[in-house]
């Protein structure tokens, strides 16, 4: 089995992200995925089921770490066993006291492993899985703990009201960018915190500059050229809840659409590294659409190409690829233009609309056929 370059310096034996933290507009719309076959790394699930809900031919979420599986799997048991108002109670989307009767409800939908890990955990359960994850355990210390050393919970509401872009750029000029709340940002987001609280300090190995500089420029533009009242990413994270508009994988019109794509046998999980499926499903299986997360964020330049090549060797011609640069820049070497060709104007807007605002870039790539 093929082994990825992250596997061999971090720790994959816990829940990293109990949520997928990649706006699944921008995913969807760049990966057009009706009637497409779709490869995607797995994370928390929401963004591989966005994918199926956008009508996807089939959904092969790829993952090497089954803390993520397992949540990935309770998902699927409550898209298969709930309604569509319990499932974001479950997730911890909207508040809700009886979340340990929801999961025993989903529990005989899991396999005998899942359910060890999910039994095992009853007080995430009741706090909701959305939450369970150590990036998420990240963000509820800044909200808790650091956030107010700034603004008041009063203030954090104000800031989540619908403006127009005038009225939201007087707000953060005039109220929110005090100097208390650059001082806790270039804190809390610097490259040491985030590692040791957030991401594992293996996953800046390729960062260059400061972290917390680049975050606080995406989070500006959040704040003021974004809506904040109609962005669930900060939502959850100034609040632990989604507001009034969700991800795309728990809205409502697209809940019945994942649960019938389940039940057509649509989805599959493939416990494995993507470069290990890759040369799994050599020359026998091929994609039109992979959803690459912030991967390559992780690898060197030289493992990025080699990755690439692996991936248009099973791809389809015409096939897009999706992912999110962070802090780390990597596309498409000049060396594989012949073969994979650089969307950057369509990726370019649509990255000006991205919710999600701690990644520095979005790349869209197309395979040449």
């Amino acid at each position: 089995m093929s082994r990825s370059e992250i596997q061999h310096r971090a720790d994959f034996s816990a829940i990293r992200y109990a949520q997928c933290w990649e706006d699944s507009r921008l995913l969807v719309c760049a990966l057009k995925p009706a009637g497409r076959h779709c490869l995607s790394i797995g994370s928390a699930g929401d963004n591989s089921f966005a994918l199926l809900a956008a009508g996807a031919a089939s959904v092969t979420a790829v993952e090497m770490n089954s803390a993520q599986i397992a949540c990935i799997e309770l998902r699927r048991a409550a898209y298969l066993t709930l309604n569509h108002g319990e499932f974001l109670e479950m997730l911890g989307s909207r508040p809700s006291s009886g979340r340990l009767k929801l999961y025993r409800a989903c529990r005989k939908k899991l396999t005998a492993d899942v359910r060890d890990f999910w039994d095992a955990m009853p007080e995430e359960v009741e706090n909701g899985i959305g939450s369970a994850g150590k990036f998420e355990r990240y963000f509820a210390t800044f909200r808790r703990v650091v956030l107010p050393l700034a603004h008041s919970r009063k203030r954090v509401l104000d800031l989540l009201v619908a403006r127009s872009p005038q009225e939201r750029e007087r707000f953060y000029n005039e109220v929110w960018d005090n100097r208390c709340w650059r001082w806790i940002f270039q804190l809390f987001f610097s490259r040491t915190v985030m590692g040791a609280l957030g991401r594992d300090p293996q996953f800046f190995k390729y960062v260059e500059g400061s972290v917390a500089d680049r975050i606080l420029e995406r989070t500006r533009h959040a704040l003021v050229e974004l809506d904040p009242a109609e962005n669930p990413y900060l939502h959850w994270i100034l609040t632990s809840t989604h507001g009034e508009v969700l991800p795309e994988a728990l809205e409502e019109k697209n809940f019945d659409l994942i649960r019938n794509g389940l039940l057509a046998g649509k989805f599959e999980v493939v416990p494995d590294s993507l470069e290990g499926w890759l040369d799994e499903i050599h020359d026998r299986r091929r994609y039109d659409a992979f959803n690459l997360s912030d991967i390559f964020e992780y690898m060197s330049a030289e493992n990025t190409r080699d990755l690439l090549e692996r991936i248009i060797a099973g791809a389809n011609p015409g096939a897009r690829l999706a992912y999110w640069n962070m802090l780390a820049p990597r596309s498409r070497p000049e060396s594989l233009a012949d073969r994979l060709k650089s969307c950057g104007a369509e990726a370019d807007a649509l990255f000006a609309e991205d919710r999600a605002f701690f990644y520095s870039r979005f790349v869209v790539e197309e395979v040449v056929g």
